[in-house]
Formats: C-alpha cells, sequence, structure tokens
C-alpha cells in the first residue's frame, strides 16, 4: 500500500472477532500498513463481550498501535483489561462530525416516521403500527423490509437515509446507527435491543442519558407510545455536547 504519514482505524467494528465479514482481520490490528503513526478512532468489538476476554495475539498487536480510542463502554473494558491502561470514549463520527443535510421535503406528503432496522419480532412491529395508525403517521422502513411498515425504502441511499431521518416525527430502530441518527436529529426515539448489537446500544445510550429509550421487552404499549410522543430529554443533548468536548481532543493529541 502507499505511504501515509498516519492511519487511523476505524470506526464501528472494526475489532468485533464475529463480525460475519471482517472478523479478525489483521489490517484493522494495524498489520501491514505502510505509515510510522497507526492510531483507532472509536472503534468497537461490537458483540464480543469484555466478559470472555481477548486473545493474548490481538492484545499485543493492540499494544503496538499509538493511540487508541473506542466508541463504547465494552470496548473500553476488553482494552484495559487485555492492556493495563485506559483509552478515551469518543462519539462516532456521525455524532463528532454531523453531516450538513437538509430535511426531506415533507411538505407534499404525510408526516411520517423513520423505520430502520430488521428482525423486529411480531408483537413490537404490532404496537409500533398501532402507534403510528393512532397518530396518522405513515411508517417508513428505510433499507429493509418490514411488512408491518406502510411503506418500503428499500432503495433509499446515505443522502435519503440522512434526510429522511432529520425529517421524521419519531424514529424506530434497533441499529447502532439508528440511535445515532435519532439523537443528532434531536428525535423521539425507541430501539429495541437484539443481542448482537445490545453492547453497542447499550452503552450508547446509557452514556448519553438516553439508557430508557432502550426497550428489551415492551410490556406496557404506553411506555412506547410516551417515548416516541414526547421531545428528547435536554440532558440528552448535554451529554452529546460534552462528549463531543472529549472527542475533540484526541485525534489533535496525537503526534504525527
Amino acid at each position: 500500500m502507499p505511504a501515509y504519514d498516519l492511519v487511523v482505524i476505524g470506526s464501528d467494528e472494526v475489532w468485533n472477532f464475529s463480525h460475519p465479514w471482517y472478523g479478525g482481520q489483521p489490517l484493522f490490528f494495524g498489520r501491514g500498513l505502510n505509515a510510522p503513526r497507526v492510531v483507532s478512532y472509536a472503534a468497537s468489538f461490537g458483540n464480543h463481550d469484555a466478559a470472555t476476554g481477548m486473545d493474548p495475539a490481538w492484545a499485543d498487536q493492540l499494544a503496538r498501535l499509538d493511540a487508541i480510542s473506542v466508541r463504547d463502554a465494552n470496548s473500553h473494558r476488553l482494552v484495559q483489561q487485555a492492556l493495563g491502561r485506559q483509552v478515551p470514549l469518543v462519539l462516532d463520527p456521525c455524532l463528532q462530525f454531523p453531516p450538513a443535510v437538509e430535511s426531506a421535503d415533507t411538505s407534499a406528503g404525510p408526516a411520517y416516521a423513520v423505520l430502520y432496522g430488521h428482525g423486529f419480532s411480531d408483537r413490537f412491529g404490532a404496537l409500533v403500527r398501532a402507534w403510528a395508525d393512532r397518530r396518522g403517521l405513515e411508517l417508513v422502513s428505510l433499507g429493509y423490509r418490514n411488512d408491518f411498515a406502510h411503506r418500503q425504502w428499500l432503495d433509499a441511499d446515505p443522502l435519503d437515509f440522512a434526510r429522511a431521518m432529520a425529517g421524521a416525527t419519531a424514529v424506530v430502530t434497533n441499529f447502532f446507527h439508528g440511535c445515532v441518527f435519532a439523537l443528532l436529529n434531536g428525535k423521539p426515539f425507541v430501539c429495541a435491543g437484539t443481542p448482537y448489537r445490545m453492547n453497542k446500544v447499550r452503552d450508547l445510550t446509557r452514556t448519553l442519558l438516553a439508557g430508557d429509550h432502550l426497550l428489551t421487552e415492551v410490556a406496557d404499549p404506553a411506555a412506547l407510545d410516551i417515548l416516541l410522543d414526547r421531545p428528547l430529554d435536554p440532558a440528552i443533548n448535554r451529554a452529546i455536547a460534552a462528549l463531543r468536548r472529549q472527542s475533540e481532543t484526541y485525534l489533535p493529541s496525537i503526534p504525527v
């Protein structure tokens, strides 16, 4: 590969050993990179839980990096256990460096809520559809087919996605970046926790004081209604701003 002054590894699940496509790729641990400085930004081990630990060979590769930052508490614990040192917790780039997009033009169409993800339980889907019907909202499924939605927008590109999130009344998701874009745009949201993404969505919502938006079991439809109907707690924006300031100090601190 060409020579670079600095290579940044990340973000997202670059260190997830069980990732279906990229798990255990040496490149993501700094092997074969032609640069005198190699660092990570907002890296994650995904659903590889800290209780499982890390093979010493991978820990040795991480120890060679010039600087490490992670995006979630689970990844923070893994690095601390493996290397015996604290590393910075930083924001996902979409929250740290918000894309400049305009909301979708909703003047010619009905108000809508965004549905982003797949594999929702039948019960959860029925609750969400009932909520949307009671509010007179079109439930739009972005990128994935969900039969309980009013409309499937399967070919939405990244700009379509960002605009749709910005113009939505509320967001329903079970994906990490569904939460991120709801938070970025200050939208009421709920996240249905799933085992694969639980580490990331749990730690994101807890860190940003939005833990009640993560639903592992919807026992009372009223709980979902409240979360999707009310504005986000102002404390969430304050938590984002504080972590954004902390994240801003990380990359400039790396010597090149």
